[in-house]
């Protein structure tokens, strides 16, 4: 059998390979290079992380002949018959904890290395080790012969005497981060010849919870069941929980909406997924919403009620046993938060945390609440009106104004970032000039809350890029779909005529001036 597992055949080959343990092998490079090397090592963390690979890097590096800054170098003698040489004793201690264990290590410790500078004892699993077996190895792990070196690693720190921590240097190794895990995987694809999907790969990375065995498991098991790793074969096969589907959840809650909150979990929960898994990306996810309220200043009303989600499920969490029912449990948390007595979200908070992208999922907005009291649109939009803009535009549109006015978006663009001008900083790198001409512009965004907001505040937007670009441009925001519809149907051979837009001009107060300021003083308004 010629084919090996992903995980064995990409285990790292020295300390520059291992993914997102700096804090680590900085210091165990360091030693070596400096000749501070100590007698007993204690390596702790999450299962998959490194720990037992790291131990044998480190024994092979420091028996290595022909070191350069702290990497082994992989061919030499010593590097080459690492693998089999009888220097380097690994020992499981799931099942070798027994006090006869150790005590064979005790009777040969005194014996010189064969081969190498160092006979070095890996210990993996060491918190399985008994009573009586650490009581027995206390004093060889405290003075062993200068040519020994113990490296023990476990998973249950907690378990491993204190008596014998005391008599370690300890090393912590963490999760790996979900991004390095991810751009691991997605070099790994490339030498595999791999097709892949980034978001399906930022899954695994999430699904494997900081373990890179886990992720390179799922990574080969996944790259069998088709011929391109996608996010929608993950969802066949293990299940999936997108952002997509917590912003529903949220959504859900904040709109009081309990049909759609259980039918979204019960969808989640059809799917496979682990009710734990579910709460922790809750937990997460709802975590960066909250930072990005304070971040964005949206009601403090409303940063209240999602700690409190959080903190709610967060609780739950610590109380799942294997008798719970587990998405029963989580759903009800949930639905308490509907039209809660204490804290009630407006329609216009709501609004708020759609036009702000605190949620990802496109929902239709209410612009009425999102407006002051006092603002009245200078426009009276409607289908109609979006049609007229559309083929004033294209009645001198050309690909020489569409590439002028870009470069003017984006200076616009930075004008507004770099001004504070926090209103406007929504449309930053999500919309585009779609067609332009030298009085018009079609502007595609891909979000309809985002056409909502930009029609709701069309006036608003021509007078500041306007007054900033010296121009005189009408503008008009569609959706993406929308403009593809266009362009499907546009009909080259068709001469566009310039059309009245003077009725949907909103004649409230200042009507005249507006109407002046946009169209010239000769249009008659009745």
């Amino acid at each position: 059998m010629d084919y090996q597992v992903l995980y064995r055949k990409y285990r790292p080959k020295n300390f520059d390979e291992i993914i997102g343990q700096n804090h680590v092998t900085t210091i165990l490079k360091n030693s070596i290079i400096n000749d501070k090397v100590a007698h007993t090592y204690i390596f702790t963390g999450p299962r998959g992380t490194g720990k037992t690979s790291s131990s044998r890097i480190f024994a092979k590096t420091l028996n290595c002949k022909n070191l350069k800054d702290g990497i082994c170098c992989d061919e030499c003698e010593n590097c080459l018959n690492f693998s089999s040489s009888p220097d380097i004793i690994e020992l499981d201690a799931a099942s070798n904890n027994g006090v006869e264990n150790i005590r064979e290590i005790i009777d040969n410790v005194n014996v010189a290395p064969t081969y190498n500078k160092y006979k070095i004892y890996i210990i993996d699993e060491a918190h399985m080790l008994s009573t009586s077996a650490w009581n027995a190895f206390l004093k060889t792990l405290e003075e062993p012969p200068e040519s020994v070196i113990f490296i023990l690693a476990t998973t249950e720190i907690k378990k491993v005497p204190i008596t014998v921590l005391s008599r370690c240097q300890r090393f912590d190794f963490k999760r790996i981060d979900s991004e390095e895990i991810k751009m691991n995987l997605v070099n790994i694809c490339k030498k595999e010849k791999i097709k892949y999907e980034e978001e399906a790969l930022m899954e695994i990375a999430i699904l494997a919870d900081g373990c890179m065995r886990d992720a390179l498991s799922l990574l080969d098991q996944i790259s069998r069941v088709n011929s391109k790793v996608s996010l929608s074969i993950i969802r066949d096969y293990f299940g999936l929980v997108t952002k997509e589907d917590i912003d529903t959840i949220y959504m859900s809650v904040i709109n009081n909406d309990i049909n759609s909150l259980v039918k979204k979990i019960n969808e989640i929960k059809q799917t496979g997924v682990d009710v734990k898994n579910l709460i922790e990306k809750l937990i997460v996810e709802f975590i960066d919403k909250a930072i990005n309220i304070k971040k964005k200043g949206i009601s403090n009303n409303v940063f209240k009620q999602l700690k409190n989600m959080i903190d709610k499920i967060n609780e739950l969490l610590g109380k799942l046993n294997q008798n719970s029912d587990g998405y029963l449990l989580l759903e009800l948390e949930l639905i308490s938060f509907i039209k809660d007595d204490e804290i009630k979200i407006s329609k216009r908070e709501v609004n708020q945390i759609i036009s702000q992208e605190i949620i990802k999922v496109d929902t239709k907005i209410d612009v009425n609440t999102l407006l002051k009291p006092e603002e009245i649109n200078h426009y009276k939009m409607s289908d109609k009106f979006i049609d007229i803009r559309i083929n004033n535009t294209f009645a001198g549109a050309s690909k020489e104004y569409k590439l002028k006015t870009s470069e003017l978006w984006k200076e616009f663009n930075e004008y507004i970032n770099n001004n504070g001008i926090n209103e406007y900083k929504i449309f930053k790198d999500k919309v585009v000039i779609a067609a332009a001409s030298d009085s018009y512009i079609i502007l595609q965004t891909g979000s309809e809350s985002l056409k909502t907001i930009g029609n709701s505040k069309l006036y608003d937007i021509e007078q500041l890029f306007n007054n900033k670009n010296n121009t005189n441009y009408k503008m008009i925001f569609i959706k993406a779909p929308e403009w593809n519809n266009i362009v499907s149907k546009f009909d080259k051979s068709k001469t566009y005529e310039i059309m009245d837009e003077s009725e949907f001009i909103n004649t409230t107060d200042s009507s005249v001036d507006t109407a002046q300021d946009l169209f010239g003083s000769n249009i008659d308004i009745q």
